[in-house]
């Protein structure tokens, strides 16, 4: 995990945590001293978190980080009992040697939104844990902690992936998405896409190059060629089968512009192992974005 300029790993301080506390009405805990990073996330009531001059409300649907350091103080809910979950933990370089990360500008809170919220659902599991403690379970709880702190630190919403694509792009890929609904992946003409994004030929390839660094009909190519990886890999149809899934008129058309954009034939690449193989044309950027927009292969079909 990259949180800072170096990789770290979260080591769990298995006797801090996790695990639950009870406070009631009008408690305070605090001030202290914080000699340890700590996730604390309310499960029922109210309270305030107050370090030096910062206030911060807490309910059900905060995460807080403490980070070390800080000399913090909680006021629990004055009018009735107050449950909170909490974990402590230290961050250790992942390699010999290195550092561990700026925590200077990582948020203080973020929001548990609830359901299809990933820091929810991993919280949840870092409970489960420290409830059952099952063997092996601080293993399991720092991996768990590892992937909270990555999502905490840059967010688990939309503005952690490509940025929004322009409303004729959108309306591009909407007609691409139904043209490639029976799972071929058929090339278009840029007048159709075009006249499907309503805006000019020449607009058209404006936009794409400036949002995606390439034209249209070059940027659905490369997604035509990125659906082939799963096809080589998981399935054993014929080259000219992928050929005609991906959009190409024969085996040789394909094998060709295969070649192209990965630098090796797609006989050579099915025999090279993921981890291996040259990386897609559609890995990075914003053909992302446009590969979100369209059903995917299916090994299968």
């Amino acid at each position: 995990m990259t949180v800072g300029p170096e990789p770290v790993a979260p080591a769990l301080m298995a006797r801090l945590g996790p695990a639950v506390a009870d406070y009631p009405p009008g408690s305070v805990f605090g001030p202290r001293d914080a000699g340890s990073y700590e996730f604390v996330w309310l499960l029922h009531g109210s309270a305030r978190w107050v370090c030096g001059d910062l206030t911060v409300p807490l309910a059900p649907s905060a995460l807080l980080l403490v980070r070390p350091g800080m000399r913090d103080t909680f006021h629990w809910d004055i009018h009735r009992p107050t449950r909170h979950a909490y974990t402590h933990f230290r961050l250790r370089p992942d390699v010999p040697g290195g550092e561990t990360p700026d925590d200077t500008d990582w948020p203080i809170v973020r929001e548990l939104s609830g359901r299809g919220d990933p820091m929810a659902a991993l919280c949840q599991y870092l409970l489960a844990l420290g409830a059952t403690r099952p063997p092996g379970w601080e293993r399991h709880a720092e991996e768990t902690l590892r992937l909270l702190l990555l999502t905490f630190v840059h967010g688990p919403g939309p503005e952690t992936g490509p940025r929004p694509l322009p409303e004729p792009l959108v309306a591009m890929m909407a007609a691409v998405r139904a043209h490639w609904s029976d799972g071929v992946a058929r090339p278009l003409a840029l007048a159709r896409l075009a006249r499907a994004a309503g805006v000019s030929e020449s607009t058209l390839c404006r936009i794409c190059r400036r949002h995606l660094g390439v034209s249209p009909v070059e940027g659905l190519e490369r997604l035509r060629l990125a659906r082939a990886e799963p096809l080589l890999w998981l399935s054993n149809l014929s080259m000219r089968d992928i050929a005609v899934q991906c959009g190409f008129a024969d085996a040789y058309h394909f094998s060709r512009r295969f070649r192209a954009v990965y630098g090796m034939a797609p006989t050579a690449f099915r025999g090279v192992p993921p981890e291996s193989a040259p990386p897609s044309p559609i890995a990075d950027g914003a053909l992302a974005a446009l590969q979100a927009l369209v059903p995917p292969s299916q090994p299968g079909q």
